[in-house]
């Protein structure tokens, strides 16, 4: 910890590399990490896309075909509109928010140690332990759902379901109300799912690396293991909570 106290030790490792432009501040750290990672993905989907082959196929066509099968096997299974837009977004949304949080079973050391070397005073690890990165997800899942809702259903369509149910249009207050109350907790839920259980386990991760060297190594090896599966539960679901809000907003009630 270099003469650090464990408050400041935690209170470095959780602070954000601020940027600004013409007052507007952002997490330099999250933008760059989570811009790189979704460049990665696509660099390496396209590559394998371009040389993919009908013959014997190599071990990244088998892996893309994989994840790709995947990720179509539960849009067909949930999902039961019309729009092409849904397997290619699922897939992106789990590999990229599978990538980021990857990034946690980094030692929680490296980047800012990196970062230190490169005159920076924090350099977080993991994107998806920003609340900003996760609601803007979560946000950007809304606006495609109220895109699907007035496509399939027209402007009509969702007056009736925002004004006339459950209740009956003499109710038409209440039932705006509640349908109101129901459409943004999809976006908060998603959002705030994601980071809530990727922010607890990058602090365990950090309360791991203020104990003695033979301490960290007992706990941090079945913790690193218990929390590949918990990185990739919170994809699948992020994945799979898009696909059914998506599907319902087509769905006539």
């Amino acid at each position: 910890m270099s003469g650090k106290s464990a408050s400041d030790y935690i209170i470095h490792h959780l602070t954000h590399l601020q940027g600004s432009v013409d007052g507007w501040a952002f997490h330099a750290d999250t933008l760059i990490i989570s811009w790189l990672l979704g460049l990665g993905f696509l660099a390496v989907f396209y590559i394998a896309a371009r040389k993919a082959t009908t013959g014997v196929p190599g071990m990244l066509q088998n892996f893309v075909e994989m994840m790709f099968e995947f990720v179509d096997n539960q849009v067909k299974e949930t999902y039961h509109g019309k729009s092409k837009l849904i397997a290619p977004l699922a897939l992106t949304i789990f590999t990229w928010i599978f990538l980021m949080n990857l990034m946690d079973l980094l030692p929680v050391d490296i980047l800012p140690w990196i970062g230190g070397e490169l005159g920076l005073d924090h350099l977080k690890v993991v994107p998806t332990t920003d609340p900003n990165l996760t609601l803007g997800l979560s946000l950007s899942v809304f606006v495609l759902i109220i895109g699907f809702n007035f496509a399939s259903k027209g402007i009509k369509g969702v007056c009736i379901e925002f004004f006339c149910h459950p209740f009956g249009p003499w109710l038409f207050p209440f039932n705006f109300f509640l349908k109101t109350i129901e459409e943004l907790a999809k976006p908060i839920s998603l959002g705030l799912r994601l980071f809530g259980n990727m922010y607890a386990g990058e602090l365990i991760f950090i309360l791991i690396a203020l104990l003695p060297w033979w301490a960290q190594w007992l706990l941090g090896g079945p913790w690193s293991i218990f929390h590949i599966l918990i990185i990739t539960i919170q994809s699948f679901v992020f994945m799979m909570l898009t696909i059914v809000y998506l599907s319902s907003a087509e769905e006539s009630h």
